[in-house]
């Protein structure tokens, strides 16, 4: 295990609180649009996951993270999330698009990297709900 003042574990922090101020304006944004309580906290946890979970341990700041949603929701998040499924899928990417707009509104991301994000999302969603599919029948047919 790293100690914490190993230079991973510092820039680490540092990723984790600079997500964690962006969460809680990403809340009260929501708020503001006047979203239920539930449906925010759904998009909390979703954006929480990929950009702590995901992005943070790679030392990745969410301003080059819509650069990677492919790659998450078309494989990591699918063979490394236990709850990975096709619901959950169009969950995440509902909350990334959110999520992105927010820091668009913020000039953390460029009006150009926010309409690839949405644009990769409407293009490749069909392709990675067929990997899920295509994991899940993998899955059951070795376990099921």
């Amino acid at each position: 295990m790293l100690d914490k003042s190993h230079p991973y574990k510092i820039e680490q922090n540092k990723i984790f609180d600079d997500n964690e101020t962006h969460l809680m304006g990403f809340v009260k944004w929501l708020e503001n649009k006047g979203l239920s309580q539930k449906t925010i906290k759904t998009h909390a946890t979703n954006v929480e996951f990929y950009i702590n979970d995901y992005l943070g341990y790679d030392l990745t700041d969410v301003s080059e993270g819509c650069h990677r949603i492919s790659i998450f929701l078309g494989y990591w998040f699918i063979t490394k999330a236990a709850w990975s499924s096709c619901a959950h899928i169009k969950s995440y990417a509902s909350s990334l698009k959110k999520f992105y707009a927010y820091l668009l509104e913020e000039n953390v991301v460029g009006q150009e990297d926010y309409d690839n994000l949405c644009e990769t999302i409407k293009e490749r969603m069909p392709d990675w709900l067929e990997e899920m599919k295509r994991y899940e029948d993998w899955l059951f047919e070795d376990y099921g």
